[in-house]
C-alpha cells in the first residue's frame, strides 16, 4: 500500500516541478550558440536622422514593422518572442529612460501589393519615426517574376518616405524552403539595388542568415522553425538584437558634412 504525502510535502514537490519547468528553457537557451550581431555587414549606409531627432530630444519613438508571416510572428512561441516585440525590448534596454514603440502589422501570406493596399491604415495612420519593411518572401516562394514588382516597392517608399519616417527595408529569410527558389537570390538582388536607388537603409537578413548557416555552422534547426520556412525563438531574438544594434548605431551616428562646409571650413 501506496504512502500517501502530507500536504507541506506535495507542495514542496509541486514547487521542484515548477522550478524545474522553467529552467528547461533557460538550459536550452544556454546550450544554443552565440548570436552575432554582425555589425560590419548590417551598418546601415545612413543615419536614422528622424530617430536621432526623436532621441535627442527624449521624445517617445514609434516603430512599425509591416510585413508578411515572419514579421506577424510564424513559428514563434509566443507574441513576445516575434522580432517586432524583441527588438522593442532590446532598444529600450540600449537607451534606459527612452520610450519605444513598436508595432507589429505583420500578416502572413501578404505580398507587396497587399501590404501596399493597407499601407494607410497599418503604416501612416501610426505617425511612425521608422518604418521597417520586409518584403519579397512570398513572391519568391510563389516563383512570381522579381521584375514585377519593382514599381510598387518604389510606390510604397515615396508614401512612406512623405510621412517624414526613415525606412528601413528588410529582404528574405535564408530558409530551406526560401533558397530553394530561383528567384530568392533576385529578390535579394533586387532589394539592396533599391535601397541604394532610393538611398534608404537595407537590413540584409538574407546575408546574416546565410553567414549564420555557413560561416559560423548554425545548423538550420537552431534558427529555423520545422516547416522549413520560418525562423525560431533563437532567430528572431537574434534578427532583433542584430537589428537593434543597427538602429542605435545608425540613429548616434553624427551626420557627414557636405564637401562645401568642409571647404568653407577650411
Amino acid at each position: 500500500m501506496e504512502k500517501q504525502l502530507s500536504p507541506r510535502a506535495a507542495r514542496h514537490i509541486a514547487v521542484a516541478a515548477l522550478v524545474a519547468a522553467v529552467a528547461l528553457p533557460v538550459a536550452a537557451l544556454a546550450d544554443s550558440p552565440r548570436c552575432d550581431a554582425q555589425l560590419d555587414r548590417v551598418h546601415f549606409a545612413n543615419q536614422l536622422a528622424r530617430v536621432a531627432k526623436k532621441l535627442a530630444e527624449h521624445q517617445p519613438i514609434t516603430i512599425v514593422a509591416i510585413g508578411s508571416s515572419s514579421t506577424a510572428g510564424a513559428g514563434a512561441s509566443s507574441p513576445a518572442s516575434t522580432y517586432p516585440s524583441r527588438l522593442q525590448v532590446d532598444l529600450t534596454e540600449r537607451f534606459p529612460g527612452q520610450t519605444f514603440k513598436v508595432i507589429n502589422r505583420g500578416v502572413g501570406g501578404e505580398e507587396v501589393d497587399d501590404m501596399l493596399k493597407r499601407f494607410d491604415q497599418a503604416v501612416i495612420a501610426a505617425k511612425p519615426d521608422l518604418v521597417l519593411w520586409q518584403l519579397g518572401t512570398n513572391s519568391v516562394l510563389r516563383d512570381h517574376q522579381v521584375a514585377g514588382h519593382e514599381a510598387a516597392i518604389h510606390f510604397g517608399i515615396k508614401r512612406i518616405r512623405a510621412t517624414g519616417a526613415d525606412i528601413v527595408l528588410i529582404d528574405p529569410q535564408f530558409t530551406p524552403k526560401v533558397i530553394a527558389k530561383p528567384e530568392a537570390a533576385h529578390m535579394v538582388e533586387l532589394m539592396a539595388l533599391t535601397a541604394k536607388q532610393e538611398d534608404i537603409d537595407l537590413y540584409p537578413r538574407y546575408e546574416v542568415m546565410r553567414r549564420w548557416h555557413d560561416v559560423d555552422h548554425v545548423d538550420f534547426r537552431t534558427f529555423a522553425s520545422p516547416d522549413g520556412l520560418h525562423m525560431n525563438d533563437w532567430g528572431y531574438a537574434c534578427w532583433a538584437k542584430s537589428l537593434g544594434e543597427a538602429i542605435a548605431e545608425a540613429a548616434q551616428r553624427r551626420p557627414v558634412l557636405s564637401a562645401a562646409v568642409h571647404a568653407y571650413a577650411d
